[in-house]
């Protein structure tokens, strides 16, 4: 029995041992194939720089892309038009602000003040046009402080004050429509001269290279293009603006009409 054991150990032993050293084998060769394969792939492909030089394109690209182009078409006349941007905007800010807070229910306080006058309550009808704000409630206040008079009077004074308010709701109009024009004109202004600088440069060069032509006009048309962008930039606004005007000057002509007709009922009861 011993014997038989000892045979088997004999006959085995060698085998598992071999099995053992070339599973070692397999695992080391597949491990080192792993990492030669890593480290080839990170060599073919360095993602982390990839990543890097993305970011840092996204994080200042447009802001760098816009100072170059700034830069290129003539600091000096870019900073001009760029001026025209700033004060045209502030005009139509400023506008902007003015007729929206001048927008009011206009059906709305008619139906009051009819109430008030017909009731013979004039003077609280007078103090819901001074409360209220607008051009609207300040030409049916016009209108109220003549109600004892004649229909001409009441008529002309409300036609007056609605001509004052007019002129308060266009107040600034002309400047934006300046800047809009002044923007074009200094772009082509900057376009002309960059234009005559690049002729220059050839006459010093005394060579026409289509590289010196080309790198003079791309300078010169960008001042063109950026006071195009100014000029459109404003005149969207300005159109805005115009509209809100329109809109504001048709209440005033409506309450106009309806503030006669209420007085004209008011003066027929009494």
């Amino acid at each position: 029995m011993k014997h038989l054991v000892l045979i088997f150990l004999l006959l085995f032993t060698p085998l598992v041992v071999s099995a053992q050293d070339g599973k070692q084998l397999n695992d080391s060769v597949v491990a080192v194939s792993d990492s030669t394969a890593l480290d080839s792939l990170n060599a073919a492909l360095p993602v982390e720089a990839v990543d890097e030089s993305m970011l840092d394109d996204e994080e200042g690209g447009v802001h760098k892309r816009l100072k170059k182009t700034f830069l290129d078409g003539n600091a000096a006349f870019m900073s001009l038009v760029a001026l025209v941007l700033v004060l045209g905007l502030a005009f139509c800010i400023e506008r902007i602000i003015y007729l929206s807070l001048s927008e009011i229910n206009a059906k709305k306080l008619m139906t009051d003040l009819e109430e008030k006058i017909m009731d013979g309550k004039i003077e609280e009808a007078k103090t819901i046009c001074r409360e209220t704000r607008g051009p609207v409630a300040s030409i049916c206040y016009q209108g109220l402080m003549r109600i004892n008079e004649s229909m001409e009077d009441v008529e002309r004074s409300i036609v007056s004050y609605g001509s004052v308010q007019s002129a308060n709701l266009e107040k600034g109009c002309s400047w934006i429509t300046l800047f809009i024009a002044m923007a074009p004109s200094l772009g082509f202004l900057g376009t002309v001269i960059g234009m005559v600088l690049a002729f220059d440069r050839i006459q010093e060069m005394g060579d026409i290279s289509p590289t010196i032509v080309a790198s003079g006009m791309k300078v010169a048309l960008i001042t063109t293009i950026f006071g195009i962008i100014v000029a459109l930039i404003l005149q969207i606004f300005y159109n805005y603006i115009l509209s809100k005007i329109e809109h504001l000057t048709s209440q005033m002509e409506e309450s106009a009409i309806s503030l006669l007709d209420i007085i004209m009922k008011y003066k027929l009861t009494r």
